[in-house]
């Protein structure tokens, strides 16, 4: 599918709100049409996240096959009556359409096809902008923090008399949303619960804000986990870099030892087949358990833990300090990939050689010993 380079075709736009309606990320929309992830948002953000109404004709509009009808009419010297008669028009419809797009001699089916097209554009008035005391009342409510559901049942009970001060709460998220309607002012986004700037998809959100559907918490994981004793042990989590480009990092707890993984994009089916794939080629006595932060990257931590016999744990919410060793791994790691990398542009090998030369380097917590050296102590 092609896309404009100064801008999204028709086909493109319709893919884009498809893909955003069915809960795709920004990384995942903007691979697809081979746009900027900031660009998608930059596109969704002017229209709120809410899909535009599609077009359609009027059913008494003129349809192209009955454009073109009239132009071989016109084209064998027909009469305008005997052409409405064959369309089972009035006279004066065909009569308006010719007129209106050239005479006899200039009509063009296709050109008048999208020349009706383009005008029959009539932006609907918001309610909001018609009715001054109804905006006013609407926008009070909102300071007063307020949900726009609340608002509605507020006006609906105390204007039964007045229809005009009847509003949906739909009207009211779109009129904070789309800014372009110019009624509410931004600033009332801030008074809304959660406090979102534009419309997701309910699929998006199943597990927002850290919840993950069977996730063992970290204060269920052993003892011997904390204790740093046994080998095997590890803590994960992705490192970000520009473009939306990310790699995966495990790092074991007792050795620092660190393992680097490519990963495409972030969501849970590609991050969870490619740590799988890692985490398989290491010997089983280094194969314990995992500590993840709460991204749903490891949303599929079910499929990860039947195919490598590996438990996951669950940092608490806001706590990254519960995985500090990979907190601290990942700081070094800045040495190799400064914020601003493209993560995209290394290949496997390439961060292979990243994780070496790091599990080579002395380390203060292990007596200046290196993370390669440990883990082959603890081993054998």
């Amino acid at each position: 599918m092609s896309v404009g380079t100064r801008g999204l075709t028709a086909s493109a736009r319709a893919e884009l709100w498809q893909r955003w309606k069915s809960g795709q990320s920004l990384s995942d929309i903007g691979r697809a049409l081979r746009k900027p992830p900031n660009s998608v948002y930059g596109y969704l953000r002017i229209r709120g996240g809410i899909p535009p109404i599609p077009r359609c004709r009027g059913p008494k509009a003129l349809r192209l096959t009955e454009r073109e009808e009239i132009s071989r009419g016109l084209s064998t010297g027909a009469s305008v009556r005997s052409i409405a008669k064959r369309l089972a028009r009035p006279p004066s419809t065909v009569s308006r359409e010719v007129v209106r797009n050239g005479g006899r001699v200039r009509y063009r089916a296709a050109e008048a096809d999208e020349r009706s097209w383009e005008q029959a554009r009539r932006p609907k008035i918001c309610k909001l902008a018609q009715l001054q005391r109804l905006q006013s009342v609407v926008a009070q409510r909102l300071q007063a923090d307020w949900s726009p559901e609340q608002i509605t049942g507020w006006l609906r009970t105390n204007f039964t008399d007045d229809p005009r001060m009847n509003i949906s709460h739909e009207t009211i998220y779109r009129s904070l949303f789309v800014q372009a309607r110019g009624v509410l002012k931004r600033e009332l986004l801030a008074h809304l619960r959660l406090r979102r700037k534009m419309r997701h998809s309910k699929n998006a959100t199943k597990e927002a804000g850290g919840r993950i559907a069977g996730g063992i918490s970290i204060r269920e994981r052993p003892a011997e986990v904390e204790d740093r004793a046994v080998p095997g042990h590890w803590e994960g989590d992705l490192l970000c870099g520009a473009r939306n480009s990310h790699i995966a990092t495990l790092v074991e707890r007792h050795s620092r030892f660190t393992l680097l993984v490519k990963v495409k994009s972030k969501d849970t089916e590609t991050v969870v087949a490619a740590v799988i794939k890692q985490v398989n080629k290491l010997p089983l006595e280094l194969r314990r358990s995992l500590t993840w932060d709460r991204g749903t990257e490891m949303a599929q931590h079910r499929e990860f833990s039947i195919a490598t016999d590996v438990k996951v744990y669950f940092c608490d919410p806001h706590s990254p300090w519960q995985r500090g060793t990979n907190e601290n791994t990942n700081g070094l790691l800045r040495q190799y990939f400064p914020d601003g990398t493209d993560l995209a542009l290394y290949s496997q090998a390439a961060l292979n050689t990243v994780a070496r030369r790091l599990n080579s380097r002395p380390r203060k917590t292990l007596g200046f010993n290196t993370p390669a050296a440990t883990l082959r102590a603890a081993l054998h």
